[in-house]
């Protein structure tokens, strides 16, 4: 479980401008659990990468609600009508190879308003990719909602007029 780090793991997609997890004073304090429970696995899949494992933060059911919680919060009272899971298909270019995504036709109803989530954005490729899925088909993506965002990446955190709304910073 995870994605990729320092060196990318996504490709195609251009990004700007951060946003960090809204602020009411102090900082929350359920974020540091939450960045406590990434491991970074160095040179993973391939040298140069830093892969973010999740696993531990998945195996922790307090923190895992904790990042459940964030979003839940952020995104209540918005209209939401899903959130994107990917099966349609779109190819997309990775620092390290190519994929692609699938989403199920009539997973959206046009006009309907999604988050595409996951739980890394560096380079933007996959978020890029999802986006366009869901423009396919006509859905209105309001923003992505990422748990973890590179720092090297953090001037780039606006995907395709997408914003992208992250809850902690890698650690490398």
């Amino acid at each position: 479980m995870g994605e990729q780090g320092t060196s990318g793991s996504e490709g195609g997609g251009k990004v700007a401008e951060a946003q960090a997890p809204a602020k009411k004073g102090a900082a929350d304090p359920r974020l540091q659990g939450i960045s406590d429970a990434i491991r970074v696995v160095p040179h993973f899949p391939k040298p140069g990468i830093m892969f973010n494992d999740i696993t531990a933060l998945l195996l922790r059911p307090g923190v895992f609600k904790d990042a459940v919680d964030l979003f839940v919060e952020r995104y209540r009272g918005m209209g939401i009508a899903a959130v994107a899971g990917k099966e349609i298909t779109e190819n997309y270019t990775l620092e390290y190879g190519t994929d692609c995504l699938e989403m199920h036709v009539g997973a959206v109803e046009p006009g309907d308003r999604v988050v595409v989530v996951d739980d890394l954005v560096a380079t933007g490729g996959t978020l890029s990719a999802a986006i366009k899925l869901l423009e396919h088909a006509a859905a209105d993506v309001v923003e992505c909602a990422c748990l973890i965002g590179l720092p090297k990446f953090k001037d780039f955190y606006k995907l395709d007029g997408k914003p992208v709304y992250i809850l902690v910073e890698s650690k490398k």
